[in-house]
């Protein structure tokens, strides 16, 4: 690879038009589109921004655009070389692409704290680390990969987890509709075709009916491109580690018509031990030019897989005396010769979309989004009455699980049926919605925006027998319709039930804009309903609770003044309340347990920021607060039999608070430098009494109080510090490095353990630090762009605790953990045509 990078040499075509693309901070746009204006003749710009192709025109102007930027047009007369072309940030030309209620920020006029990564970057960063990773570098981010399993990695914003941090695909909301999680191993195939990613933090611009609390993650896929052409690619890393795929667009046709279509295959063995994965990733967009005024275009994308997973922490000494050391997994088996996963996670969630935009006049315009998703698959557990067996392994306590000998066990119980065998926790479903905007201009410098947003979800909750283990049947009387059943693979088990879910949105904004001066006032109200059907504990008849509804609103507003072309500030401010989830409302898994006056959770945030422009320096600095009362916390607990247990914890108080510093700095026409620095404090305010514990069969198994005021709030680095170095070596070939710091990282609360009042701090995990490099180099071969790029991660292979849960005595002891990943490689190639 290094004599490739180093000895390759770039052949540049003769071209008569080239210059470079970059934003308002002078960074290169790589992506960006040039077209000489009436014609199709055009190019794109490389990883550097730069751009060179021939025109058949010997005048004329070129027009020059990308995602979230103004179209800018330049006039040339003859062989130009147009050096650094400059656009500008602007909501309006993310219309046709964002055609739905989400919004993406714009700098110096949007008042949110804001990072955006474009597409080059997730390139050639990500490599094979888990989506949320490429944030890792943002403040009041907290990104790690959990158990270590394929998809398996959490994404916390100012230290709220997932499920108080809205994500949106094309402004299509995805966020589980019951518990608000996101699950991104549903989306582990959306890297390859996200033009960008933007996290706005704390309130956002989102004019979804209700907002996030944490923070917003907006991604942006790829369109139908104007350019025809495409890609192949080419990936391998650290245990096995493949992936492949392909891009094509036929360009904008003669009649309208313009798609793109993009497919890639990953697997590999996994880092962790018995976490094989296996995956597909498709996606589809189509559009249509429906006259001057009109734009149809419908998406499809999933990404079906399914992988090994690590799910329950261990003790560090576990660790220390496992011959695989921090791969090591207690959760796999051998059987039969082969690895069968004991926990694992199978899953395919699609969603398409198709979208309108009607230019209605010059000065009104309607967005609509009708979208439907279809979720299939769940996750793999043990089952049976005699679960013990999973605990006798091929030979030590760090080795594989004896499934042969629960095998045999089975076999020889004959009319007894299999004493442990393995199960699969499926959540299917269906989702279906409409979102759609109005935008008017009243006059120059007043705009109003209002919106509809309609949600329909079913979810569908069952466990079902996956292997008998050599079993003929498995014993099961949870169906008071069906007791005493024989089970066979396939059969449901334990539980089945459906969560039926409404939601009804109505939001308006006003905005108004001066050359300096951008300000907005927002409202929302929504109304959320809930239902619950049960299957297995009630008769036919009984079955079907009432709908219960749940009204939430926000106020929120903000000003972004720009003092010069140099300095700006901002200020935002915002109240709202938001539903209580479906656990709240229906508490112990049946339908007799209801709470119809569940507390909605009330959020107060305010929010200043400074930024600064200039030729070779831009920087932002901010200060937050979030007050966060009635909040419904959902904790998952690990017994110590290796069993999970659920917490529903309702009225707690929060306040999180705290600094933000990011910079990009440019010394030479070689150099960038990227840093950041985030300093939380984030605290639980009260004690909270009666907090319900269900096992993994959804029983109540106890009830306990929660002493928690002052307290600092767990499971993310309050602390963060990142800075980035990216050189230009020779031309094309460029050499990145970057390091990460965390620090205060509490380990995760066990409610057993917060039983009494003056309990110390949680166990805080040693502060780590972590290096990545990579190095990437682009050639030609014959007339097509050729990109190699190879990264390594964790360069000099530091040990580190990610995730922990609190143990007895709040001492590293007695904590279980999660060790981060040591050092992987990720090597790549990708040709353009």
């Amino acid at each position: 690879m290094v004599v490739v990078f180093l000895a390759s040499t770039s052949i540049f075509a003769q071209t008569k038009l080239s210059g470079t693309v970059v934003d308002e901070s002078n960074q290169p746009l790589p992506g960006a589109s040039i077209v000489v204006k009436g014609t199709k003749t055009g190019a794109s710009t490389d990883f550097d921004g730069n751009f060179a192709f021939d025109s058949k025109s010997a005048n004329g102007s070129i027009l020059v655009s990308f995602v979230g930027y103004e179209t800018k047009t330049v006039n040339f007369t003859g062989s130009t070389k147009f050096g650094a072309i400059s656009l500008k940030p602007s909501a309006e030309s993310l219309d046709e692409i964002v055609i739905t209620a989400t919004s993406f920020a714009i700098d110096r006029k949007t008042p949110v704290a804001v990072s955006t990564v474009k597409a080059d970057v997730i390139e050639h960063k990500l490599g094979s680390q888990e989506f949320p990773e490429i944030l890792k570098s943002t403040p009041g981010v907290y990104a790690t990969k959990s158990g270590g399993g394929f998809g398996d990695g959490r994404l916390t914003v100012r230290g709220f987890d997932s499920e108080n941090v809205a994500v949106t695909i094309n402004g299509v909301p995805v966020n589980d509709m019951e518990n608000g999680k996101v699950y991104w191993s549903n989306w582990a195939g959306l890297a390859d075709v996200t033009s960008a990613m933007q996290i706005q933090r704390g309130l956002g611009a989102s004019k979804l009916a209700v907002p996030s609390i944490g923070g917003t993650v907006n991604i942006l896929s790829k369109t139908t491109d104007v350019e025809k052409g495409g890609n192949i690619f080419t990936a391998v890393g650290n245990d096995g580690y493949q992936k492949y795929g392909a891009t094509v667009s036929t360009g904008l046709l003669d009649n309208g018509f313009a798609a793109t279509i993009a497919a890639s295959k990953t697997k590999g063995d996994g880092y962790i031990d018995g976490t094989e994965f296996d995956g597909t990733n498709y996606f589809v967009n189509i559009s249509k030019q429906l006259g001057e005024n009109h734009k149809l275009a419908i998406t499809s994308f999933g990404a079906p897989q399914r992988h090994g997973q690590r799910q329950n922490r261990s003790l560090i000494s576990t660790y220390r005396n496992a011959e695989s050391k921090n791969k090591f997994n207690p959760d796999w088996g051998i059987k039969n010769g082969e690895v069968t996963h004991i926990e694992d996670n199978f899953y395919h969630k699609s969603q398409t979309s198709l979208n309108h935009y009607w230019t209605i006049n010059d000065k009104s315009n309607l967005s609509t989004a009708i979208y439907a998703s279809w979720g299939s698959g769940g996750g793999g557990g043990t089952a049976g009455t005699n679960r013990d067996l999973f605990k006798v392994r091929l030979g030590a306590d760090d080795q594989p699980v004896d499934l042969d000998n629960i095998v045999d066990i089975n076999r020889a119980n004959g009319a007894l049926g299999s004493e442990a065998y393995l199960r699969a926790s499926r959540n299917d479903h269906e989702w279906y919605g409409l979102l759609s905007t109005y935008k008017t201009e009243i006059n120059d410098n007043l705009n109003l925006i209002a919106g509809l947003d309609l949600r329909t979800y079913t979810g569908k909750h069952f466990s079902e027998v996956t292997d008998l283990l050599g079993g003929d049947y498995a014993l099961d009387d949870s169906d008071v319709n069906n007791p005493n059943r024989a089970l066979k693979v396939g059969d449901k088990r334990d539980y089945w039930n459906d969560g039926e879910v409404g939601w009804q949105g109505l939001f308006t904004q006003l905005e108004y804009n001066t050359d300096n001066l951008s300000t907005f006032i927002a409202s929302a109200v929504s109304n959320t309903s809930y239902k619950r059907i049960d299957y297995f504990q009630y008769t036919p008849g009984n079955q079907e609770t009432d709908k219960y509804d749940f009204i939430g609103y926000s106020i929120k507003g903000g000003a972004n003044y720009n003092i010069n072309d140099e300095h700006n500030v901002f200020a935002n401010i915002g109240y709202f309340e938001k539903a209580a989830n479906f656990n709240a409302v229906f508490l112990n898994y049946d339908n007799d347990h209801i709470n119809e006056d569940a507390e909605n959770q009330k959020i107060f945030s305010t929010e200043l920021g400074y930024g600064y422009r200039s030729e070779k320096f831009a920087g932002n600095f901010n200060i937050y607060r979030t007050e966060w009362n009635d909040r419904t916390l959902t904790q998952n607990v690990q017994n110590q039999d290796g069993t999970n247990s659920t917490a529903n914890i309702l009225g707690v108080n929060a306040i999180h608070q705290g600094i933000e510093l990011d910079f990009t700095y440019k010394p030479s026409d070689k150099l960038s430098v990227i840093g950041m620095l985030s300093l939380g404090d984030w605290t639980w305010d009260s004690d909270v009494e009666d907090v319900q514990i269900f096992d993994e069969d959804q029983n109540l198994v106890d009830t306990v109080n929660l002493y928690i005021a002052g307290l600092k709030v767990s499971d993310a680095a309050q602390t963060t510090l990142a800075l980035g170095f990216d050189y230009e070596v020779m031309e094309k070939t460029h050499f990145t490095v970057d390091f990460n710091y965390f620090d205060d990282l509490y380990a995760d609360y066990d409610p057993n353990d917060r039983g009494t009042k003056g309990d110390p701090q949680a166990w805080k995990a040693p502060a780590y630090s972590t290096f990545d490099a990579s190095i990437r180099h682009g050639f030609k071969i014959g007339d097509l762009d050729t990109t190699l790029t190879a990264r390594m991660n964790n360069v000099f292979d530091t040990e580190y605790i990610s995730d922990a849960l609190d143990g007895a005595g709040s001492v590293d002891e007695t904590a279980l953990v999660w060790f981060g990943y040591g050092r992987t490689f990720n090597i790549s190639a990708k040709i353009k045509f």
